[in-house]
């Protein structure tokens, strides 16, 4: 069965972004920018809400322009070639290889996971995937810990959920002081 994965950066704290909205501390360097194409490429589709998916459309573009240098391009093509479900009250219209959601999140992971396939069902987007988060349907949480303090903001887990038992898969430091955690969700 496919699983579901959520991957974001995260202040030390444990945010996504600050009080203020601001998450430029988290702009990745090359590194950390790989680990995230890699991450696109192992997904076969990915859940977005309405604000990242609009934030994402940049990607959505002809990104073959000589000044984006080789990764940035890779990511592109990668994003660009990559199916999307976008969940959104306002939207009557998404771009790209991106359709939008016509059932509830947990209707829509059921589905993708009874398809044949392989490959993970990413997610992200805070306010999207903290409702799959408080549903039990994260298989898979993959943290970039940034050496920062923000005081507040949107959790990266939201506060309030059930209890989940974790087991660590991987740990990693990379440049910048950011760590890199994987999770998996013990049943």
């Amino acid at each position: 069965m496919r699983k579901v994965t959520y991957s974001m950066s995260a202040s030390a704290d444990g945010y996504i972004y600050g009080p203020d909205g601001d998450f430029q501390w988290s702009v990745p360097n090359e590194q950390i920018f790989n680990l995230a194409t890699d991450e696109v490429r192992r997904a076969s589709v990915h859940l977005l809400g309405r604000r990242l998916y609009e934030s994402m459309l940049f990607w959505e573009n002809d990104a073959d322009d000589d000044a984006l240098g080789f990764s940035t391009q890779e990511f592109a093509r990668l994003w660009r070639g990559l199916p999307k479900l976008v969940f959104s009250h306002s939207l009557t219209s998404v771009a790209g290889n991106a359709r939008l959601a016509t059932g509830t999140l947990a209707q829509e992971i059921e589905r993708l996971r009874s398809e044949p396939g392989a490959g993970d069902i990413a997610i992200g987007g805070a306010t999207l995937a903290a409702q799959a988060v408080e549903l039990g349907l994260i298989d898979e949480y993959r943290l970039r810990i940034y050496p920062v303090l923000v005081g507040g903001g949107v959790p990266y887990f939201p506060h309030g959920g059930n209890r989940a038992n974790l087991e660590l898969l991987e740990v990693r430091a990379l440049e910048m002081g950011v760590v890199y955690v994987r999770y998996g969700r013990v049943n």
